[in-house]
């Protein structure tokens, strides 16, 4: 892997270990509260291709239960989709009570791949900018708890990582070729990120920014930053014990091992 940015002193492995160990057990204790008190929590990670919103997510839902908390990542919409109000399949991904809802992108794909790759009209945009703090403020008057994060990263950092990615065939999959087509729309893609916080930086949902120049960074400030924003509680329940197996159970019959199709062990 190449070096972090010469600019950023990189984060120690076991100081990252350690605090991510840590930032998890209270986002344990956080998943318990919302469960508890019935609360709604949706949480959008934004941002540039390879920012690091995919690595942070996974350290956000890594140790919780994937009954409570989970993961929107929406693909490209259908046919029938796209003839539907633009918020309506996102409105589908929301959460009952008790539940935590994590966006791999969002509704804000209209204010940055649509609007710069021309996969909106200007008008669709336009309505969009109109509609979407309203569409904020009605879900938050709702009773959900809405928090925006937008993951910054440089150019000269972005390419890197997205190097690597080619480098790389276990993560080639992340890049597609809009991905690759929208290197060459960075200053389109700030313009469009600028406009769209000017429009949906509101105050009932503002918008807050990670600086993601380093990823492990990114990961423990936006942990600590989402835990700072919920005045929860620990009320974890008590560890279960282990009652002891049953004395002088009867040997059961049960059929050989061979008679089962096993799959081999290849390192045996």
């Amino acid at each position: 892997m190449a070096p972090a940015s010469p600019q950023i002193k990189p984060l120690s492995g076991k100081l990252y270990h350690r605090e991510l160990k840590r930032l998890q057990v209270e986002l344990v204790k956080l998943q318990h509260w919302v469960q508890g008190r019935g609360l709604k929590l949706v949480v959008l990670f934004e941002g540039r291709d390879a920012a690091g919103k995919g690595g942070a997510i996974k350290r956000v839902s890594e140790h919780l239960n994937p009954r409570i908390c989970r993961i929107a990542a929406l693909g490209t919409p259908t046919e029938r989709e796209r003839t539907q109000w633009y918020f309506q399949r996102y409105v589908a991904e929301l959460p009952a009570a008790g539940e935590i809802v994590l966006f791999d992108r969002s509704w804000y794909n209209r204010a940055g791949v649509e609007r710069v790759m021309g996969f909106c009209t200007e008008e669709e945009y336009r309505e969009f900018l109109r509609d979407c703090p309203e569409f904020e403020r009605m879900l938050v008057r709702s009773g959900i708890i809405l928090v925006k994060y937008w993951f910054s990263v440089s150019e000269a950092e972005q390419e890197r990582r997205l190097r690597a990615r080619l480098a790389d065939p276990a993560k080639r999959w992340k890049l597609s070729r809009i991905d690759l087509e929208a290197r060459k729309h960075w200053d389109d893609y700030s313009e469009a990120k600028d406009s769209m916080f000017a429009h949906t930086d509101i105050r009932q949902a503002p918008w807050y920014v990670v600086d993601a120049e380093d990823k492990k960074r990114a990961r423990l400030n936006c942990i600590r930053h989402l835990l700072s924003l919920i005045p929860y509680e620990d009320e974890m329940p008590a560890p279960l014990k282990l009652p002891p197996r049953p004395k002088g159970r009867r040997p059961l019959e049960r059929p050989p091992m061979t008679d089962q199709t096993m799959v081999p062990d290849f390192y045996g």
